[in-house]
């Protein structure tokens, strides 16, 4: 399959990367070498060979929420905090 430099600067873009020419070959190069290597999969007969959506059983372990008495009282906590407002630990914008 062949690649584009426009499909890799496309990337590029999306991914919030910049790449200078001689990457932009390099990558072209490597990306069509992998797509190479992975199309030789369409070469083997999987006729009679059942998916495999997972390799082993799993399931979700759920557990009820339980409220555990702590030893810190809601006071001692904010006390260690630089500083609070309201009962709330108050912290520096981020934004």
């Amino acid at each position: 399959m062949e690649v584009t430099k426009e499909e890799i600067t496309h990337l590029a873009s999306l991914s919030n990367f910049s790449l200078g020419a001689e990457e932009i070959t390099k990558l072209k190069a490597d990306l069509e070498n992998i797509l190479r290597y992975i199309s030789k999969l369409d070469e083997l007969d999987v006729k009679g060979v059942e998916p495999t959506y997972q390799v082993f059983e799993m399931e979700n372990v759920w557990r009820p929420d339980e409220i555990i008495a702590q030893d810190a009282d809601r006071e001692a906590l904010l006390n260690l905090a630089k500083d609070s407002e309201d009962h709330q630990i108050k912290v520096p914008k981020v934004l």
